[in-house]
C-alpha cells in the first residue's frame, strides 16, 4: 500500500501561489477576509498601531481585515498560531520585538523561529525608551543615577520581564558596571504608581506612557535609549550622548506572514503598508503617540529581524535574563 505523504511549506508554497492566481470565474487574492493575529490584549500599544494597520490594509486591498488578539504567554500564543497558519495570505502576524525577538532569547522550547517559521512584510514603527526617577528624587541627572547605584544597588522597574524597559536597565548595568537591579511588574500602571509615590526609585518605560507625569513635574527623565534624540522629548539627551556605548534600545512593531506565503502577496502587503505610513493623517498620528515610522522593503526586515535576535540572545546570555 502507498502512503500519503504530508505536505512540507516548501511543497505548499507553489500550490498557494497558483491557488491565488486569478482563474475564470474567480477574483484574485485577496478573496476573503484576512485574519490579522494580534498577540496583544485590546487596547495596548500593540493592538493600537495593529488596528491602525489593518485599517488601512482593509480600504487598500478592498477585503475586510479582521482583528483577532490571540494573547498569553507574553505573546507567544498568537505568534505560534500565525507560524502554524496556511500560508495563503489570509493569516497575518502583527509582531513586535518582543515576540520575534526578546522572547526567543528568554523563553526555552517557545515552540517558532522568527527566522525559519515567518516571512518578512514590511517594518511599521520602533521607539525608543526611557530612564525617569521622581520628581521628588535627589537624582537629578544620568551622572547623579549612575553614582547612586555604586553607593548602593538602584531598583529599576519595568512592565514586566524580557520587556525593553527590563533588557535597557541589563544593558546599562553590562555597560556601565552600575549596580542596577531591575524589578519586573505584571502592571506598568502599578509600577507607575509605585514610582510616583516613591517606592520604586527609577524606571525604564516608553515614552508615551511617562508622557503625562512628566509634563505634569512628577517625573525627572534622565536619558533615552534611541539612536537620536526621541522627538517627544527632544531636550532629553540619549544614553550614547551620556557616553554609554553600544546602548542604543528600541522597541519595534513590524507585519510578518507564515513562511511560505508567495512572493506575489508579500509583495503586495509590502506595497499597501508603505503606503499607509506615507499617509499624512497616519503618520501624524504615530508620531503623536511618541513612534518613528519605518516602511521598507522585506529584505530590510528580515534583516532587522536577525539582527534583533542575534542582539537579545548576546545580552540575556550576559545578564542571564530567563522568563519563568
Amino acid at each position: 500500500m502507498v502512503r500519503a505523504r504530508p505536505l512540507s511549506r516548501r511543497t505548499l508554497a507553489p500550490l498557494a501561489l497558483a491557488l491565488l492566481a486569478p482563474r475564470p470565474g474567480r477574483a484574485a487574492w485577496p478573496d476573503r477576509p484576512i485574519r490579522l493575529v494580534i498577540p496583544f490584549a485590546a487596547g495596548t500599544t500593540t493592538d493600537v498601531i495593529g488596528r491602525l494597520i489593518g485599517a488601512a490594509l482593509t480600504r487598500d486591498l478592498g477585503q475586510p481585515v479582521v482583528v483577532d488578539n490571540r494573547t498569553g504567554a507574553g505573546g507567544t500564543i498568537g505568534t505560534q498560531a500565525v507560524a502554524s497558519a496556511a500560508p495563503d495570505g489570509t493569516t497575518l502576524l502583527f509582531g513586535t520585538s518582543g515576540t520575534m525577538a526578546t522572547n526567543p532569547a528568554i523563553m526555552p522550547g517557545i515552540g517558532y523561529d522568527p527566522r525559519r517559521d515567518f516571512a518578512p512584510v514590511v517594518a511599521v514603527a520602533a521607539t525608543a525608551v526611557i530612564l525617569a526617577v521622581p520628581s521628588t528624587s535627589s537624582i537629578r541627572d544620568f551622572a547623579a543615577f549612575l553614582a547612586a547605584a555604586h553607593v548602593a544597588p538602584v531598583a529599576v522597574g519595568n512592565a514586566g520581564t524580557g520587556t525593553t524597559g527590563h533588557l535597557t536597565t541589563a544593558l546599562i548595568a553590562l555597560r556601565t558596571g552600575a549596580p542596577l537591579t531591575a524589578v519586573p511588574y505584571r502592571d506598568a500602571g502599578r509600577a507607575i504608581a509605585d514610582l510616583l509615590n516613591g517606592t520604586l526609585p527609577a524606571m525604564v518605560y516608553h515614552p508615551l506612557g511617562f508622557k503625562p507625569q512628566i509634563e505634569a513635574g512628577q517625573l525627572r527623565p534622565l536619558a533615552s535609549t534611541g539612536a537620536a534624540r526621541h522627538p517627544l522629548f527632544p531636550d532629553l539627551p540619549t544614553l550614547a550622548e551620556l557616553g554609554v556605548a553600544d546602548a542604543v534600545v528600541e522597541g519595534w512593531w513590524a507585519l510578518y506572514a507564515p513562511a511560505g506565503t508567495p512572493e506575489p502577496v508579500i509583495q503586495r502587503l509590502n506595497t499597501a503598508v508603505n503606503a499607509a505610513l506615507a499617509d499624512p493623517a497616519l503618520r501624524a498620528e504615530l508620531q503623536r503617540q511618541g513612534l518613528v515610522v519605518a516602511g521598507g522593503t522585506p529584505a530590510a526586515l528580515a534583516a532587522q529581524t536577525a539582527r534583533e535576535v542575534a542582539a537579545q540572545r548576546a545580552l540575556a546570555a550576559a545578564a542571564n535574563i530567563r522568563a519563568e
